[in-house]
């Protein structure tokens, strides 16, 4: 998971950031407003942990901003402003929890888990697009009676294109939510995977096509007229 922290002490974000990296998360620190908007327009997080009070800009008025905008990333306050309205006036700015300053780590490990199963309860559970669906348990895209295994990096993408249909994916993006923000990966390497999931399509005899907008990302076409292979 891709976390961003956006704390203005930075030793707790140095600190959270050890621990969540210990549990296989991927974290991004930021330690003012100006910093925060410019991280969260990369949309590409999948959590974000974020101060109430923060130099420069507040962060209920980012949480603002970011929903007014449609930025539906999960976020949850971490604040030492724990009085019944800072934790009403939190949750009504639009964060999906509210965690008090000082908390045991522990505690705000158990609610990241929380509230991402309570998130997965109520999401489409297959990834579905044109005549594709795909199993992300099992790793296997399914057309029709047909079916076939992709590996881990392959399902990751196509889940991601699937989850965006005809809305095409930044290159950036798909990278970093596949092989995470510090990648070394060159990018040639997420050609090679559309490559892949391509040769998937044709031997499923997909309707589905992956069309490449050059120089920005990649996206699905339903064309139910491609010729059967």
């Amino acid at each position: 998971m891709n976390i961003l922290l956006i704390e203005d002490d930075k030793e707790l974000c140095r600190a959270l950031s050890c621990q969540l990296e210990q549990e296989g998360h991927s974290t991004d620190c930021c330690h003012n407003g100006s910093e925060a908007r410019l991280y969260i327009r990369q949309g590409i997080y999948d959590l974000i942990l974020l101060d109430c009070m923060l130099p420069e800009e507040d962060g209920i008025h980012i949480l603002k901003t970011m929903r007014a905008e449609g930025n539906l990333t999960p976020v949850i306050i971490l604040s030492a402003l724990g009085e019944v309205n800072d934790r009403v006036n939190g949750l009504n700015a639009g964060a999906d929890d509210y965690l008090v300053k000082p908390f045991a780590y522990s505690e705000l490990s158990a609610r990241i888990g929380s509230l991402f199963r309570r998130r997965d309860a109520f999401r489409e559970p297959v990834p579905a697009f044109g005549d594709l669906s795909l199993d992300i348990r099992e790793n296997k895209l399914f057309c029709k009676d047909r079916n076939c295994s992709l590996s881990q990096t392959e399902s990751e993408l196509m889940r991601l294109l699937l989850q965006a249909g005809e809305t095409t994916t930044n290159r950036t993006v798909l990278l970093h939510k596949i092989w995470g923000l510090d990648t070394s990966v060159e990018d040639s390497n997420l050609d090679n995977y559309i490559y892949f999931l391509r040769k998937r399509l044709k031997t499923l005899e997909s309707s589905v096509c992956i069309v490449n907008r050059r120089g920005f990302g990649y996206r699905l076409e339903y064309r139910a007229d491609i010729p059967l292979a």
